[in-house]
């Protein structure tokens, strides 16, 4: 869906996923979860290549719909964080799938679960920062009723790079027990292997007496991967090798690890 990024403007990529963001503000009324709404939206332009269209059928259907077709996606995007992800039936998304002659089932995300999180946090760290940005989209509305001329924001360069952001911001704080501590190869291989080339580092906190660590700090290479493991939660638990970690966002403060 994206055309070439040196000749567009932010206004053109708002025309251009004006579905996605009609399909957001669908998904924010009937779940009221920024996160899980941006996350399902990016999942069904993701899905939107060669003759599917799944995101241009949701503004036509009706809220009770679009409540199950976000239930369905965030189910999706949840079960990916586990092990061995065993995902639900998707009816409803199978079935605006199926309108462009394309049948999708759960396995189908299981089993390419790295293309789906490359694919969701490229539009999320992309076109997506614009089309759920609010401010930029009252604008474009203003502008389009003669209330204002061309605001520079709109009228701005695109460019489909993700936006830098310190470490702090697409970082993780990991908690484990004491009993059943984990190695820092162990944390980064997990989400290496499921998920692709998406970690910079993992720290562990700094012991003595060959006590083992207990909390670290996993930090991503983007900011989306992040939003993707808590798809909108504040806390959430993994298995790793069966040993239950806690991950949330790392609020910076003063924590000894060791890099």
């Amino acid at each position: 869906m994206e055309g070439p990024a040196a000749t567009m403007t932010v206004r053109d990529v708002l025309y251009m996923y004006s579905v996605a963001r009609q399909a957001y503000e669908q998904f924010m009324s009937v779940c009221g979860n920024p996160e899980q709404a941006q996350n399902t939206v990016a999942l069904l332009v993701w899905l939107d290549q060669g003759t599917i269209s799944a995101i241009h059928h949701v503004p036509g259907i009706d809220a009770g719909a679009v409540a199950i077709v976000a239930e369905e996606a965030n189910a999706v995007l949840e079960c990916l964080r586990y092990p061995m992800p065993v995902l639900p039936p998707i009816p409803l998304i199978s079935t605006l799938c199926m309108h462009g002659g394309v049948y999708i089932e759960p396995g189908f995300f299981a089993f390419h679960q790295d293309l789906v999180v490359r694919g969701v946090a490229h539009f999320l760290e992309g076109a997506g920062k614009f089309v759920f940005d609010d401010r930029l989209n009252v604008l474009l509305r203003r502008s389009e009723t003669g209330l204002v001329g061309n605001p520079p924001e709109l009228m701005a360069p695109y460019s489909p790079l993700p936006m830098a952001v310190p470490e702090d911001c697409r970082s993780m704080f990991v908690t484990f027990s004491k009993t059943m501590p984990l190695h820092r190869e162990e944390v980064f291989d997990y989400f290496r292997e499921k998920w692709g080339d998406c970690v910079v580092r993992v720290l562990m906190e700094k012991t003595t007496g060959g006590n083992m660590p207990t909390y670290g700090r996993i930090i991503f290479k983007t900011e989306a991967i992040v939003n993707l493991v808590l798809n909108g939660e504040r806390l959430v638990k993994i298995s790793i090798g069966h040993r239950e970690i806690w991950l949330r966002k790392y609020i910076p403060r003063v924590i000894d690890v060791d890099a």
